[in-house]
């Protein structure tokens, strides 16, 4: 299907039935690079609501969206990037000497295209990826409460679940939703608000995307699982989604079939536990694409755990089309780690396994930690001549201070920021919890190093 031209936004599912709109809004921030991005909580939210007998609709700030919309031309793989408006550098961040911008869609084209959606939406639903992009999500709360007064906003996403209280003082919202649309208490609280009776929760709720809502799509996610069984003390995962809970082969393969054979030939794994339990779904999905034969890249943006990375597991990846492989090393100080998932022989045998499958070196990276609170620097120079070692591309994961996993009360204690306070301070952009904080020198000495320079 091809895009429409602006403004048109459609309408998918029972005409009858309340009308929902979900809106991912801009990104707000100092840098930023589409890598496969989807909202998939949103999406999930969408394609159960309408399972349920609602119609919706998708207005995603971060997506083309209107055939008459310039757009950066995507690069390798059908990632790029957005198109980007500078903006004054928000109340206590004027110290950082890097230029602050919105990103995705114009404002202005989002507005109209907003006020010229008919019929109105029931409601309307905006999600909050990272905490410190919240002034984007408080924007479109504006405009939504500008153009349907009448209309209850509902604000979920990851803002709103760690922040909320912070979300509750500063967002125009009449509900702030935490955790995920599917619990008893927010499914029943969302069709109560409506004046609607309760339906049952659909089957597969949490992990059907409403994906079918973009138009001429480059990419899709893959979404097997939600949650991870492992609690590492960095990692907001285990606060966002406390259960582990895993889908169907049946129904992850249609999802990814139907997106297809719309064009689609670019999937990314959005699990944090991709390689648990592969017998689970992830192998009889693998077998059905060779089965089919079907001529597509797979991608893993979030970082496969290595130490389950024995040689078969990377042929079976191989084979079923995985080409950009990102790995979570996170440090080569194994004596010390933040997390029990990989020893020093398990990271060898599994970096030796994938050079033995024949993956173009090119296309493994290596994420490694950065600006933890009280990190010793040079273990992270270790850690990158190690990866360097093994011919991978080294990548710094800097490291976000959010709420919720136990190493946030260390980077309270660490951080010269007010980061409990404020989530504007949570950008790792800043780097909020390294002595110093941001400055261009050590940034391109760091670039350096990843360099081998």
């Amino acid at each position: 299907m091809t895009r429409p031209a602006h403004p048109h936004i459609g309408w998918s599912g029972n005409p009858d039935g309340p009308r929902i709109l979900g809106i991912n809004p801009w990104i707000t921030d100092f840098a930023a690079f589409n890598v496969w991005s989807r909202p998939v909580g949103l999406l999930a939210c969408l394609s159960m609501l309408r399972d349920a007998g609602a119609s919706v609709a998708l207005m995603d700030c971060l997506d083309r969206t209107w055939e008459d919309v310039t757009w950066p031309k995507p690069g390798k793989y059908a990632t790029g990037h957005y198109p980007k408006e500078e903006l004054p550098l928000p109340a206590g961040l004027e110290f950082m000497d890097r230029r602050y911008s919105r990103y995705g869609l114009p404002r202005e084209l989002v507005r109209e295209a907003l006020a010229a959606l008919d019929p109105i939406p029931d409601a309307v639903m905006v999600t909050s990826i990272m905490t410190y992009w919240y002034p984007g999500a408080l924007d479109i709360l504006d405009i939504a409460a500008e153009l349907w007064p009448e209309v209850p906003r509902y604000l979920g996403g990851n803002y709103a679940t760690l922040c909320t209280a912070h979300a509750e003082k500063h967002a125009d919202a009449n509900f702030i939703q935490q955790g995920t649309l599917e619990t008893p208490a927010n499914w029943g609280a969302f069709w109560n608000s409506l004046g609607h009776p309760v339906p049952p929760v659909p089957a597969n709720a949490g992990l059907s995307l409403a994906l079918d809502l973009y138009n001429d799509p480059l990419y899709a996610p893959i979404l097997g699982s939600r949650g991870c069984p492992f609690t590492c003390d960095y990692c907001a995962s285990h606060a966002l989604y406390p259960n582990f809970t895993q889908g169907e082969p049946d129904a992850i393969y249609h999802s990814l079939r139907a997106e297809y054979d719309r064009g689609v030939r670019d999937f990314a794994f959005y699990d944090d536990a991709l390689l648990v339990n592969p017998d689970r779904w992830l192998w009889p999905l693998l077998d059905r694409i060779q089965a089919d034969d079907l001529d597509l890249r797979l991608h893993t943006p979030n970082a496969m755990h290595i130490r389950r990375l024995s040689t078969d597991v990377c042929q079976r990846l191989r084979a079923a089309g995985l080409h950009t492989v990102r790995l979570g090393l996170e440090t080569t100080d194994f004596d010390n780690r933040n997390d029990v998932k990989l020893t020093r022989s398990e990271w060898e045998s599994g970096a030796q396994n994938l050079v033995d499958a024949g993956y173009d070196l090119d296309d493994i990276g290596v994420y490694i930690l950065f600006g933890l609170p009280n990190q010793n620097l040079d273990n992270v120079q270790q850690a990158i001549d190690h990866v360097r070692a093994f011919g991978f591309r080294p990548h710094l994961a800097h490291y976000t201070p959010i709420p919720g996993p136990p190493m946030f009360h260390e980077a309270v204690k660490a951080s010269s920021h007010p980061i409990a306070e404020e989530p504007l301070f949570q950008n790792n952009s800043i780097w909020p919890c390294v002595p110093g904080g941001f400055t261009w020198d050590e940034a391109r000495r760091w670039k350096q190093r990843l360099h081998g320079k």
